[in-house]
């Protein structure tokens, strides 16, 4: 393979990330009296990322990872990335989704190791096809309701998680202020009716493992 194939995921994710600039350029170019909104806009989803424990820098790899695995799956197999969900904190990555051959679910992985700067990938992807669009709905409806219920606790910085539900079971990634605050985000999702199982993975704000 040459360097230009190689580099052709890449390419992609540079321009993914990229469009969103030349979107704004463009609308600026075209009314200029729309500045001011353009730029708060896009200073509201900086201070966004500013204001996760990650921070931005780490905010922007994660966003970096999670285009390059996309892209990665989409251009293996679309079933892959139609199935497998994907969550990405602090170049961590989970995986989790039903998919219906045992391949998939090791090819998902592998392609998942190859996304510049992961630094750990977690496998809870199962070898099922059982989900129905009723089934979907529900997991839907479980996420929905966590984080809302998140959301609206002071007691937890809601910004800092990440929520997603298969089957009935909920999975949990991001920083914890505190054990208490995440002992208390997985008391909410187990009161949710229909929760079978909660896994977290979600780590404390003075982990070690953060800054290894």
């Amino acid at each position: 393979m040459n360097d230009t194939s190689e580099r052709a995921p890449q390419e992609r994710v540079r321009r993914l990330i990229a469009m969103p600039a030349v979107v704004v350029l463009a609308g600026l170019s075209l009314a200029g009296c729309s500045f001011w909104g353009a730029a708060a806009g896009g200073a509201a989803v900086g201070a966004t990322a500013a204001q996760t424990e990650k921070g931005f820098r780490r905010s922007v790899a994660d966003t970096e990872i999670r285009l390059a695995i996309n892209d990665l799956w989409f251009q293996a197999d679309e079933q892959m990335y139609r199935k497998v969900n994907l969550q990405v904190q602090e170049q961590r990555v989970l995986l989790s989704g039903n998919v219906p051959q045992p391949d998939q679910r090791v090819e998902a992985v592998r392609l998942a190791w190859q996304a510049p700067g992961v630094r750990e990938v977690i496998n809870e992807i199962e070898v099922n096809d059982t989900s129905s669009l009723s089934n979907a709905a529900r997991d839907s409806w479980i996420s929905t309701q966590l984080e809302t219920t998140l959301l609206f606790d002071k007691e937890v910085s809601s910004i800092n998680y990440s929520v997603e539900t298969v089957n009935q079971s909920i999975f949990l990634m991001g920083v914890a202020q505190s054990q208490e605050e995440l002992d208390r985000v997985i008391g909410h999702a187990k009161d949710i009716s229909y929760v079978r199982r909660v896994v977290s993975y979600v780590l404390l704000k003075d982990d070690p493992a953060r800054n290894s």
